[in-house]
C-alpha cells in the first residue's frame, strides 16, 4: 500500500522520524494483507493536532471535540461486503498520479496519540499504529456500529497488528504464551519446565524457556531467555512478564531479578501455575535494586 504522508505543520513532520514512518507502511501493508486486497492501493495520511482534528470533527461530523482518528473513505462498498470482496469497485478508484486505487484519507491527531500510549503503557509507535490500522479499515468498509460488526472489525484489526508483533496483550494472553514457551524447556536435569512471555513496551512480546546444562552454572532461565532474545532485537523498555511452570509457582530468582531490573525496574511480573496466578512489581521482589535507575551510571566507572 501507498501512503502518501501530509502534516499540519512543520513540528509534526519532524516528530515522524524515518522510523516510524516505516513502521506506518509496514502496518499499512499488514492490513491490506488481511483483508485480501491484490489491487494496488493507496490512502492519503495526515498527521495534525488536536485542534486540527477538532475543526475536522466540527466541520464534516458535527462533533465538538477533538478525537483520535478521522477516516473519510472515497468508496462505498455493498451492503456486507469490504474492500477485499469488491476488486471491480476498488479498479474503478485508480487514480493514475498515484498510480493506485485511492481509498480515501485518515487523520490521526499525534496529541491524542501521545496521550493514549501514556495512558495505556505502550510506545507511541504502538498507539500510532494501532490507530492507523483502525483508520485504514474503515475504508475497507468496516465499522462498529453494532456489536457484531464491532467484533468483526477487531477481529481484522488484531489479525494485521499481530502479523507484525504490535498488538495489545492482556495478561491471561500473556500468561497463555509463557505456556506455550514451557514446551520447548530443556530440563533433563530438574525436570522442572519453565516458560516466560516479555511483553516490550513497543508492544511486541518476546518467548524463552529455560535452557539446562550439564555444567550446572551455564543453565538460563526462561525469563533471562526472554529477555536476551529482546535486547538483542533492540528491545530497551519492557511492561510486563509472565512465568508459567508445571509444578509450582516459579517466581523469578534473584539473577533473574536484577537482569529484569537493568531495563525495567517497574515490570509487573505475573507466576502462573495450572490455573494459580500471582503478580507483583518487580521492586517489590527487589528492593533497592542495582542498575541506571539507581544512579549507579552516575557512579560506575569514575574516579572519587
Amino acid at each position: 500500500m501507498k501512503l502518501e504522508f501530509d502534516f499540519s505543520s512543520a513540528l509534526l513532520e519532524n516528530a515522524m522520524t524515518r522510523e516510524t514512518r516505516s513502521l506506518c507502511l509496514t502496518a499499512a501493508d499488514a492490513a491490506e494483507a488481511a483483508e485480501g486486497i491484490t489491487e494496488r492501493t493507496a490512502i492519503h495520511l495526515l498527521i495534525t493536532d488536536d485542534e486540527e482534528i477538532h475543526r475536522l470533527n466540527r466541520e464534516y461530523r458535527q462533533t465538538d471535540r477533538a478525537t483520535d482518528v478521522l477516516s473519510f473513505p472515497q468508496l462505498q462498498f455493498p451492503g456486507g461486503k469490504t474492500a477485499g470482496r469488491c476488486g471491480r469497485l476498488l479498479r474503478q478508484s485508480w487514480d493514475f498520479d498515484l498510480d493506485a486505487c485511492f481509498l480515501g484519507d485518515i487523520v490521526i491527531s499525534l496529541d491524542h496519540v501521545n496521550a493514549q500510549a501514556e495512558e495505556y503503557g505502550h510506545s507511541r509507535e504502538r498507539e500510532l499504529t494501532y490507530l492507523l490500522v483502525h483508520g485504514i479499515f474503515h475504508l475497507f468498509g468496516y465499522d462498529h456500529m453494532t456489536e457484531e460488526e464491532k467484533r468483526e472489525m477487531r477481529f481484522m484489526e488484531e489479525k494485521a497488528l499481530n502479523a507484525i508483533g504490535m498488538t495489545r496483550i492482556t495478561d491471561d494472553e500473556l500468561v497463555a504464551m509463557a505456556k506455550d514457551a514451557m514446551q520447548y524447556s530443556y530440563s533433563p536435569y530438574s525436570k522442572f519446565k519453565v516458560g516466560a512471555c516479555l511483553l516490550a513496551k513497543s508492544g511486541k512480546t518476546y518467548q524463552g524457556c529455560n535452557i539446562e546444562n550439564a555444567s550446572y552454572g551455564v543453565s538460563n532461565c526462561a525469563e533471562r531467555t526472554a529477555l536476551f532474545k529482546a535486547v538483542s532485537e533492540g528491545e530497551r523498555e519492557f511492561v510486563k512478564i509472565a512465568i508459567a511452570a508445571e509444578k509450582s509457582m516459579a517466581w523469578p530468582c534473584g539473577i533473574c531479578r536484577q537482569a529484569l531490573f537493568e531495563f525495567a525496574p517497574d515490570i509487573e511480573v505475573i507466576v502462573a501455575c495450572g490455573e494459580r496466578r500471582e503478580s507483583a512489581p518487580l521492586r517489590t521482589l527487589l528492593p533497592h535494586g542495582f542498575g541506571p535507575d539507581s544512579g549507579m551510571l552516575e557512579i560506575l566507572g569514575k574516579d572519587l
